[in-house]
């Protein structure tokens, strides 16, 4: 289901395997503006401290403004499991304070930032999670939910920025009063 919505919104997608879409944030944001994605117009920052009650809090967070913005529940649902993975990941790998996440409107796409402040193992990537196991899968479930996905340096210096965009569908628009 997920891979038709995004097949439907950005034609193409379907040609390439999810792994292989871990590019670069800029790389990503070319190929936005390549599909006639509109500017960035709404977006939403905010920081909570590096915990596991924290989760809950980032992901009410992302599905309330995206429900603001008219967004439909499907997507709402698919965003709240990746700001759940990423955030969760930063927690869990990196020694940070607080963690920052954005979340953009930028027409096309949603797009998910979440940054820790460092001190992390390296770059993230998925792993081949055996069965027996009960994590190791946050990041293949970011790569099936997400058009592309990738993590860069944080603009501080310190610290990983791991991005996520989802193929935005609309909620259907109630129909004015006669």
């Amino acid at each position: 289901m997920i891979l038709q919505i995004a097949e439907r919104t950005l034609p193409g997608v379907s040609e390439q395997p999810h792994s292989d879409r871990v590019v670069s944030s800029a790389d990503a944001l070319r190929q936005d503006r390549r599909l006639g994605a509109g500017v960035p117009c709404r977006r939403d920052v905010f920081r909570l401290p590096a915990l596991g009650a924290s989760v809950a809090d980032a992901r009410g967070r992302v599905r309330a403004r995206l429900l603001e913005w008219d967004l439909d529940a499907e997507l709402r649902d698919d965003a709240g499991l990746v700001v759940t993975e990423l955030f969760t990941n930063a927690v869990r790998h990196t020694r940070s304070e607080k963690i920052t996440c954005v979340l953009q409107d930028a027409g096309r796409v949603i797009r998910l930032e979440v940054t820790d402040q460092g001190h992390g193992s390296g770059v993230p990537m998925p792993c081949d999670a055996q069965d027996d196991e009960e994590g190791g899968r946050g990041l293949l479930l970011v790569s099936l939910l997400s058009v592309a996905w990738g993590s860069d340096p944080a603009e501080t210096g310190a610290g990983r920025m791991v991005w996520a965009e989802l193929a935005a569908h609309r909620g259907p628009r109630a129909l004015p009063d006669h």
